[in-house]
């Protein structure tokens, strides 16, 4: 089996160079590779990069993810979230390949308290919403043998995320500022990966496309990101980190405390029912694998 992946600079992306790599043989590029063309930005030379790889898979992790500053560069969002997702699906289905995409909570409006499903309305709010609901729109068009996963609060302990945000604040002040009233489940971009290298797997076994479609796939459990600042600091007290500000020093604020061009979802929890029971998966609770990044993190900086 030969494998294309998109993206492979990105959190997900690294990680999927990991699991992916015992299925076949990997081909995996980022937008700036020069032999090949990963930039979905630029249809034409991402088609012929298709044709001349051939995949029997293609995994696109790239997207644009810089969520307030969509709303200023909406066309370029669209480019990469939606259009260069629509050309890698109809090379796809040419080639008569697998195609695997990852998608947001950011295509719902956020509203109530109840988990999304999969048939849940969609009604995003900002542009990178938008453009990345249009992404999977056009990848159920243009690819039969499509598997989309919806994800949230992605982090990794490679590059930066909120985690690391907050103890790096943490260590500079005595009393953070964090929302309280969005909830979600951090999802490791490890746990994504390995989820991708199982589903494939069985999908690969199993002619046609009868696994085809879209899943919701995040850890699980809930929390809001203030519960995520107060487990992250509390956590790494607890293993001898030295910090100024504790765990109860972390204020609780509603989102209209802080100014962002780009509206946030309150309501970004996923029910993950139809994977597990399509897959006989266990996800693991979203404070395991956080706990095992900051250890892993902390070593390293140690």
């Amino acid at each position: 089996m030969k494998i294309l992946v998109l993206g492979k600079g990105g959190q997900v992306g690294w990680e999927l160079q990991r699991s992916l790599a015992p299925l076949g043989e990997l081909v995996a590029l980022d937008f700036d590779s020069t032999d090949l063309c990963g930039d979905l930005s630029r249809p034409e030379e991402l088609a012929a990069t298709v044709r001349s790889v051939a995949p029997n898979v293609i995994v696109n992790a790239a997207a644009h993810t810089a969520v307030d500053k969509a709303e200023s560069e909406p066309e370029f969002a669209r480019a990469l979230n939606a259009l260069g997702v629509g050309t890698l699906a109809r090379e796809a289905q040419a080639l008569g390949a697998w195609m695997v995409h990852y998608s947001t909570d950011y295509v719902f409006d956020g509203s109530g308290s109840v988990p999304w499903t999969e048939s849940s309305p969609t009604g995003p709010l900002s542009v990178y919403g938008r453009t990345k609901l249009e992404g999977e729109q056009l990848l159920q068009q243009h690819c039969a043998r499509h598997l989309i996963f919806r994800t949230s609060w992605v982090y990794a302990a490679r590059g930066q995320n909120f985690a690391k945000t907050m103890l790096r604040l943490a260590a500079e002040r005595e009393r953070l500022t964090v929302v309280d009233d969005q909830f979600g489940a951090p999802t490791g971009a490890e746990l994504l990966a390995d989820v991708t290298a199982l589903v494939l797997r069985r999908a690969q076994a199993e002619s046609g496309d009868a696994l085809a479609g879209l899943y919701h796939l995040a850890a699980a459990g809930e929390t809001s990101w203030h519960g995520y600042a107060r487990f992250v600091i509390d956590f790494a007290q607890q293993r001898g980190l030295a910090l100024k500000a504790t765990g109860e020093a972390v204020q609780a604020v509603a989102s209209s405390a802080f100014k962002v061009a780009a509206p946030r979802p309150g309501n970004s929890r996923l029910d993950t029912r139809k994977l597990r029971e399509t897959f006989g998966l266990v996800l693991p609770h979203w404070q395991t694998g956080v706990a095992r990044m900051l250890t892993e993190t902390m070593e390293r900086s140690a």
